[in-house]
This record gives C-alpha cells, sequence and structure tokens, in this order.
C-alpha cells in the first residue's frame, strides 16, 4: 500500500488520530492532500478486511438485510446486489454492484456514487459467495424472449442471437 499513498506516514497518522478537524484545516491545501491520501489508505484497508474471516462475517450480514440494493432488472426479481470494483488500483473506476443471480454486473444508485471501486476490489462479490454457498441464488426461473405479434425473433435486430458479423436473412418484399 504504501507505493499507492504518496503521504503514507501522515495518512496513518491522521486515520489514528482522534481529533476531529476544524475550519483553519479545511482550508489548508497541504492538510487536504493529507486527507486524501488517508481515505484512499482507509478505503484499501477496507478492502483486505473485508475479505478477512471477520470482515466476510460482517459483509454477509450487510448483504443479506440488502444494504448494498436490489437488482435493477426485472427477471431478477429485486435480488440483493454486492459491490465490486473494476479495478485495483485508485481513481480508475467508481464502485459497481453485482448482481449474484444475472451475474452482471451495474452502475449502483446514487447512495454510493461517489465511492472508489478499489474500496472493494474485483474479488469481493465471488469470495463472498464462495465462502458462504448457502446465500448463492439460483438462476432467474425464466427468460426474456423478444417477440413481435407472438413471433419468436431469432438472429434479427432486437434478439439476443444477432450476431452483426452475419448477414440477416430478411427478404425484401416481392409481388409475385
Amino acid at each position: 500500500m504504501r507505493p499507492k499513498i504518496s503521504r503514507y506516514h501522515e495518512a496513518l497518522e491522521m486515520i489514528l488520530s482522534s481529533e476531529t478537524p476544524d475550519e483553519e484545516d479545511l482550508q489548508d491545501e497541504r492538510f487536504l492532500e493529507i486527507y486524501q491520501d488517508a481515505t484512499d489508505l482507509y478505503g484499501l484497508i477496507h478492502s483486505r478486511y473485508i475479505l478477512s474471516p471477520r470482515g466476510l462475517a460482517i459483509m454477509r450480514e450487510k448483504y443479506l438485510s440488502g444494504r448494498f440494493g436490489v437488482c435493477p432488472r426485472v427477471m431478477c426479481e429485486r435480488q440483493n446486489v454486492l459491490p465490486v470494483g473494476m479495478s485495483e488500483e485508485l481513481r480508475t473506476s467508481r464502485v459497481k454492484v453485482f448482481c449474484p443471480k444475472c451475474q452482471d454486473v451495474y452502475i449502483p444508485k446514487q447512495r454510493y456514487a461517489d465511492v472508489d471501486g478499489a474500496y472493494f476490489g474485483c474479488s469481493f462479490p465471488h469470495v463472498l459467495l464462495q465462502s458462504y454457498p448457502d446465500i448463492t441464488p439460483a438462476p432467474p426461473q425464466s427468460e426474456y424472449v423478444p417477440k413481435i405479434y407472438g413471433f419468436k425473433l431469432y438472429k434479427k435486430r432486437g434478439s439476443k442471437y444477432f450476431n452483426p458479423a452475419e448477414k440477416e436473412t430478411a427478404r425484401p418484399y416481392q409481388r409475385s
């Protein structure tokens, strides 16, 4: 962590300090730089802690209580989601949410919009689900099938089977 945090010792002191910043501190440029480093250091410590047995147990309870939100997909039926980072590097990507039911990643609601993804890491949801297999949801029971007037779309634009590299099989209307 030390190479990632430029003012490691000052940031660690700030985290461990019981003092609250006052108005004068909040106007000081150097203080704000150390504060940002302290925030990043705390986030990186958090990403390691949540992968420990104790951290996983705490995060399991938060997941089961729906603390991180629910999947936006209708077919997932309000499945609880888990936070995930798209990168282990700081300031690369904001935190996203992973749905264990559809196994896709989404942008969370505004509540977590300003949290760095590195504070959770790329592995967290998968380690949690491997550690507690009883909380892994069953796959979706049904799948949305696009239809037009009751006919399924197959290999056409709008279908999940559409491949842009293949030529569409639609024939233009011809009079006979």
